[in-house]
C-alpha cells in the first residue's frame, strides 16, 4: 500500500534517519560500539527518486556518521528492473562513500556481467541456499558459487537466514565473511538491542 500510494518515500526516509540517529547514539552511549555500522533496506521508489543521495548525506550529517557507517540493500530483482536507472544512482550513492549491498542475491536472475558493472560491495545471499546447508544438498553448492562469484569480483559476501549452527560452521568453511539470522539474534526492540549490545561488548576480550 505504501508503495503503491507513494507513503513510501516519506515513510522510507524517516526509516533512514531513525537508523542512523539510532545507532549514533548507540555509538555515543555504549562502550566498545565505536565500530558499530547499520543496514537499511530501500524501497524501488527511494532509488527512483532523484533527490534521494542528498537526503542520505542530510541523514549522515544529522546524525554525525560517515558515510563509510552506513549501508544500503536493495534486493536483485529491483536492480534488475531498471538496471540503467538503478546503476546510475547506485554510483551517486557509491561517490557519498555509501556502502551498497544487493539482498536476496540468486533469486533475481542477473546477468553475471551486469553484476560485474554494477557499483556495490556487498552480496546477501539469500536465505534458500542456506537452509539445508550441513545437509548435503545442491544448495550448498550453490551458495560455494555464490561466495566464490562474491570473492572474484571483491564483494563482501553474507549469508542471510542462519537459524542451526552446523549452518553457520559449513558457510565459515565456504570461505562466506559474515552472516545473520536467528542463530545470533532475533530482532529486537531499540531498547532491548542495547541492553544485547551492551551484554555482548561486555564480554569481547580486552585489545
Amino acid at each position: 500500500m505504501a508503495e503503491e500510494t507513494g507513503l513510501i518515500l516519506p515513510l522510507g526516509g524517516w526509516v533512514l534517519r531513525e537508523a542512523c540517529r539510532q545507532v549514533a547514539e548507540w555509538r555515543s552511549a555504549l562502550p566498545g560500539a565505536g565500530a558499530l555500522t547499520v543496514s537499511v533496506n530501500l524501497s524501488p521508489r527511494q532509488l527512483h527518486s532523484p533527490t534521494f543521495a542528498g537526503e542520505v548525506q542530510e541523514a549522515l550529517t544529522d546524525a554525525g556518521l560517515d558515510a563509510a557507517d552506513l549501508t544500503l540493500e536493495i534486493t536483485e530483482g529491483v536492480l534488475m528492473h531498471d538496471l540503467p536507472a538503478m546503476s546510475a544512482r547506485l554510483a551517486e550513492l557509491r561517490r557519498l562513500g555509501v556502502r551498497v549491498a544487493i539482498d536476496d542475491f540468486g533469486t533475481g536472475y542477473s546477468s553475471l556481467a551486469y553484476l560485474r558493472r554494477l557499483p556495490v560491495d556487498i552480496l546477501k545471499i539469500d536465505k534458500l541456499f542456506v537452509d539445508d546447508l550441513g545437509a548435503g544438498s545442491d544448495e550448498a553448492t550453490l551458495a560455494h558459487v555464490i561466495v566464490t562469484l562474491g570473492h572474484t569480483l571483491h564483494l563482501q559476501t553474507v549469508a542471510e537466514g542462519v537459524e542451526r549452527r552446523e549452518q553457520a560452521d559449513r558457510l565459515r568453511l565456504l570461505g562466506c565473511d559474515r552472516a545473520q539470522g536467528y542463530l545470533f539474534a532475533r530482532p529486537l526492540p531499540a531498547a532491548d538491542l542495547a541492553a544485547f549490545l551492551a551484554a555482548f561488548l561486555a564480554a569481547q576480550p580486552a585489545a
